[in-house]
């Protein structure tokens, strides 16, 4: 995938994601503050802003390089700020390049998800973004001919696991047991992510093959 191909793909899909903005507020206003939905909404009304401002030739880390602040600019959160630092990773793990293979791609992804783990100070079972994110990744990993579409399957499933679980970290945490039978708000954000992606990507295939 080159950076036209990239930049085309997230005008279709951060529209798509924006929609969560209300499902998102509520399932965070019952076990934490309330606030996602405002970041998440902010956030996908200004990377795409982002996004459009430049130019059609810029590689992809130079659009993650600059969708990065403009997420953690719109709502100074703490998801806000652990999307960006692992937007940031991707990118310094892609640099300039102009085409992203899947073995990239993948590479850059993982880069993300380890930066997220260590500045949000969690692991798989603490019911963060991470019970989706690093399961998703697994399974593109495993089934490279559909990867987007294994990624949305294992994401959905993480999001449904952390029901079962305790938050352990964030203002969740202070809840404790009561945080039971809840999905986790940013795991849920990261599947409409990839759910967004999806729909854009058959989209955008559509467009394609129809020119």
């Amino acid at each position: 995938m080159n950076g036209a191909t990239f930049r085309e793909l997230l005008i279709e899909a951060l529209p798509r994601l924006e929609l969560s903005r209300d499902e998102l507020r509520d399932l965070d206003a019952a076990i934490g503050d309330g606030d996602l939905g405002i970041t998440v909404g902010d956030g996908a009304v200004a990377a795409l802003a982002a996004v459009m401002a430049l130019p059609d030739d810029r590689p992809i880390g130079a659009i993650l390089f600059a969708i990065a602040p403009a997420v953690a600019r719109a709502n100074p959160s703490t998801f806000a700020g652990l999307v960006a630092t692992g937007l940031l990773a991707a990118y310094r793990s892609l640099g300039d390049r102009d085409d992203v293979d899947f073995e990239a791609g993948l590479a850059a992804a993982r880069a993300g998800a380890d930066a997220i783990a260590t500045r949000g100070k969690s692991a798989l079972g603490d019911k963060t973004l991470l019970d989706a994110l690093v399961p998703s990744l697994e399974a593109a990993s495993a089934r490279r001919e559909t990867p987007l579409e294994a990624a949305v399957v294992d994401a959905a499933h993480g999001v449904e696991a952390t029901r079962a679980l305790t938050s352990q970290r964030g203002r969740a945490a202070w809840l404790g047991d009561r945080t039971q039978g809840h999905p986790d708000p940013g795991a849920t954000a990261y599947l409409r992510l990839l759910e967004a992606l999806a729909a854009a990507a058959a989209i955008t295939k559509d467009a394609g093959e129809q020119s």
